[in-house]
């Protein structure tokens, strides 16, 4: 396996960049047009995926290396020039970003408990948080929609991963994910609020008896997906996603999901689906953050950071700066925009909560990307700043 000798401490001896500093260029070619994508090492240019434990390992220790040299003198000397660039962060006393070490860790948030404890919010405003976003995260096409995107992205990269190599447990979990898929479309309601009842159609008729489905059909079919495929290394983080929704499917697994039950039967059941999520999911639920994140971004993808950045300002509730970071392997502008559109989510999704909590105060976002030899240049993405800088020795 590849390694590289594991830093430790803010700023190292002036020996180690000078032997350090090789390697991290060598990886850095080696890795060129690399990048992690929605928690999968990804080629940006053709959008293949990258199973090969070595590459993993050769990006895991790129990007140590990395996270070492930002800790240095001279890096830190350029990060406080730049923070001048923020009049929020130059009004503080702690004005660099990135200058501890905890600021520079990998981190995947997956809870409103995260963001909050972030974004210094008090209970109060956690409870509001809660009271506002579960509604409307929890409502049946939210729910069924990213549902049908895990199960989705999880058929895509089953069908890669069988053209390439298939094995029983990769075979058999493409069968199950398409008996669910086919299980949805087949009974989940799809009906238009905006449409009068009337125009709704009613109840198939039938001499037999009825036989509803139910949520918990779906539940079954995740815990067989999850037995199926826990053990394969490239879809570890579908099997994940898979487990945080479970928490909701098994909240919900008693209401029915069937559309010939009629459309005042169906309403039921949807205000009946929201209520319970709505009720169950709590601040620290990864389910519910799942479901915010599919609500703003119509994905649910990895929420991962290689930099978890953090808060610079006052902690008198006026406007402070929200800082977060992405390593690159390469300049190039597919590689770029790919660093800057993930970050600008994550960012987002932190403003979101931010007003939905009702902070006074403005909260700035900044985006910081950090690629061996690049040019340092300053970006401007839906409003919100992001600072590429170039790491040299």
């Amino acid at each position: 396996m590849y390694s590289v000798e594991e830093p430790h401490g803010a700023v190292l001896p002036a020996e180690w960049y000078e032997k350090a500093y090789p390697k991290m260029v060598k990886l850095s070619r080696l890795l060129k047009g690399l990048d992690e994508v929605d928690g999968r090492l990804m080629n940006i240019k053709d959008e293949s995926i990258v199973v090969d434990d070595l590459t993993v390992c050769k990006m895991n220790a790129f990007k140590s290396l990395v996270r070492a040299f930002i800790g240095s003198p001279s890096i830190q000397q350029k990060l406080k020039r730049s923070s001048m660039a923020s009049s929020v962060v130059s009004s503080s006393a702690s004005s660099v970003c990135f200058s501890q070490l905890s600021e520079n860790q990998p981190v995947i948030i997956n809870s409103l408990t995260q963001v909050s404890d972030l974004l210094r919010l008090s209970a109060q405003q956690r409870k509001l948080v809660k009271q506002k976003i579960s509604p409307q995260v929890t409502q049946q096409k939210i729910w069924t929609g990213a549902i049908m995107e895990i199960l989705n992205g999880l058929k895509y990269d089953l069908d890669y991963f069988n053209r390439q190599c298939s094995n029983r447990a990769t075979s058999l979990g493409q069968q199950i994910v398409s008996s669910c898929v086919k299980f949805l479309d087949k009974t989940v309601i799809s009906s238009d609020p905006d449409s009068p009842s009337w125009m709704k159609l009613g109840p198939t008729k039938s001499l037999e008896a009825p036989n509803l489905y139910k949520w918990e059909d779906v539940l079954e079919m995740f815990n067989d997906l999850i037995k199926c495929l826990g053990e394969e290394k490239g879809l570890l983080l579908h099997v994940r996603k898979l487990n945080e929704m479970k928490e909701g499917l098994y909240q919900i697994k008693d209401v029915s999901v069937d559309r010939n039950i009629g459309y005042r039967d169906s309403r039921h059941q949807e205000i009946l689906l929201q209520k319970k999520l709505s009720k169950a999911l709590g601040h620290s639920s990864p389910c519910l953050f799942t479901l915010l994140f599919y609500y703003l971004y119509g994905r649910v993808g990895s929420t991962g950071v290689d930099l978890c950045g953090g808060i610079l300002g006052p902690t008198d509730g006026s406007s402070v700066c929200l800082h977060m970071g992405k390593i690159l392997t390469s300049e190039e502008a597919a590689n770029l925009w790919s660093g800057v559109k993930q970050l600008d989510k994550m960012l987002g999704l932190f403003k979101f909560v931010w007003e939905t909590a009702g902070m006074k105060g403005s909260l700035e976002l900044q985006g910081h990307l950090w690629c061996v030899g690049a040019e340092d240049k300053t970006l401007t993405y839906r409003g919100n700043t992001y600072i590429l800088h170039g790491i040299r020795h």
